[in-house]
């Protein structure tokens, strides 16, 4: 079977069943074991000298095994392939999580500084209506471009060797990628080589949401606020979904008790927002993954025949 077919599959498994509490309540997530991988390298391996060799040499190993559960599981057959692959695109979970902040923020502004918190790495504890429903909006973008679009791209070319290899570093960026003095020189590789795999996919996931939301014109705009951002990869569906959506995102915001001065993308957009406008960004990732899906069927449709 070809990838295309077992993508076209393990989209449709995970858009049914998502993240089945019933399962992940008794055995570990497969997510959770590649965090608890890092963090053994995390403790192990960054002390004393030559940190930045050591972070390269944790990350070849990390993706080596990668590569290699991936090929493992690969030769037991296309039905544990879609399985796994499944177990890694996030698209039911993601919508789920975004969908939970509106209904908290129509009870009330507290219950969706709770929810929203799940989510994002911002302080929340003061957030308003709308700085609570920008953070949804932008997670929801980020996270759809390098939770569904990237893994699904990179099994799409390399199989399960190449989405493992994907996730692998993805859960590395997000515990060690950070430019602070415990890892800024441990996380490196970690952090370039999850920036040089979500290059594509960021870029892909922005113009299709402004190719299925009429903004195709906008996309001069769009490339020009995308590299603005403090990530190379980000901006991207950021800006495409600020357009999409007509609303201001990003703006002042608050780390770690410190308010930052972000501009806002999509400045002219409306920035009076709340749950309903979470609602539209949802709305927004199932119509940009049902083309996704759309588009791997048809591909593999055409290799079949």
């Amino acid at each position: 079977m070809t990838n295309a077919a077992v993508l076209a599959l393990a989209m449709a498994l995970d858009a049914l069943l998502g993240e089945p509490r019933w399962l992940w309540d008794r055995l570990p997530h497969p997510a959770v074991l590649m965090g608890r991988a890092v963090g053994w390298c995390d403790r192990r391996f960054n002390s004393g000298n030559g940190r930045k060799l050591k972070g390269v040499l944790v990350m070849a190993g990390l993706g080596l095994g990668a590569l290699l559960l991936g090929t493992l599981f690969r030769e037991l057959g296309w039905l544990i392939e879609v399985i796994v692959a499944a177990i890694f695109l996030a698209q039911k979970s993601l919508v789920q999580h975004v969908g939970a902040v509106a209904d908290a923020l129509r009870v009330s502004v507290g219950n969706g500084r709770v929810a929203v918190a799940q989510i994002v790495g911002r302080d929340t504890s003061q957030m308003d209506d709308p700085a609570v429903a920008r953070a949804a909006i932008e997670s929801a973008a980020e996270n759809f471009s390098d939770g569904v679009v990237a893994p699904a791209l990179w099994f799409l070319v390399f199989g399960l060797p190449g989405l493992l290899l994907y996730k692998i570093t993805n859960t590395a960026d997000s515990m060690i990628g950070y430019r602070n003095d415990r890892y800024a020189e441990f996380g490196w590789a970690a952090a370039r080589l999850d920036d040089l795999l979500n290059l594509v996919p960021a870029r892909l996931t922005a113009l299709m949401i402004a190719a299925l939301h009429g903004r195709l014109a906008d996309w001069p705009a769009i490339v020009a606020e995308a590299r603005q951002h403090r990530s190379p990869n980000a901006g991207w569906p950021e800006a495409a979904a600020a357009r999409a959506l007509g609303v201001a995102l990003s703006g002042p915001r608050s780390y770690d008790g410190r308010m930052q001065e972000f501009p806002f993308v999509n400045a002219a957009g409306r920035r009076e927002i709340g749950a309903g406008e979470i609602d539209k960004a949802v709305r927004l990732l199932w119509r940009v993954w049902g083309a996704g899906l759309g588009l791997v069927a048809a591909g593999a449709l055409l290799c079949a025949t």
